[in-house]
């Protein structure tokens, strides 16, 4: 079973969205299956493998969630930060402004997923196993 600090350590070594790749990669093999990130205020929520999970705390001001989701703005934000365009707070505000309450990674099916205040998936964006 991983600990929050393991997942921080291998979290500050994320500089853009480029980095992204690399990090799943480590907390997949430290037994992380999921976890899902709250846009509005920076919470992290992390499922094993092995069923457990650990919380970690708010890293942010409470920011609004755009009512109108918009897919399209959404996977142009997640292109530019894949390219290193902007840094990871940018990235959390612009999605939150195109409509993004959460995203969810799941390391088995290699998969980055958006959703919408009523659940909507919005993008579901593959994982490269190396760097975008």
């Amino acid at each position: 079973m991983f600990t929050l600090q393991q997942l921080k350590a291998a979290h500050a070594k994320v500089k853009s969205g480029a980095d992204f790749p690399a990090y799943v990669q480590e907390i997949k093999q430290l037994g992380l299956s999921h976890y899902q990130f709250m846009v509005d205020d920076g919470r992290t929520v992390y499922h094993s493998t092995d069923g457990e999970q650990v919380s970690g705390d708010a890293i942010y001001p409470l920011k609004t969630i755009s009512i109108e989701a918009s897919p399209a703005i959404v996977k142009q934000i997640i292109t530019d930060h894949q390219q290193g365009k902007n840094d990871f707070m940018t990235f959390c505000q612009l999605v939150a402004d195109a409509g993004v309450e959460k995203w969810v990674v799941d390391t088995s099916t290699m998969l980055c997923s958006y959703y919408d205040l009523q659940g909507n998936t919005m993008v579901a964006e593959p994982i490269p196993q190396s760097g975008y």
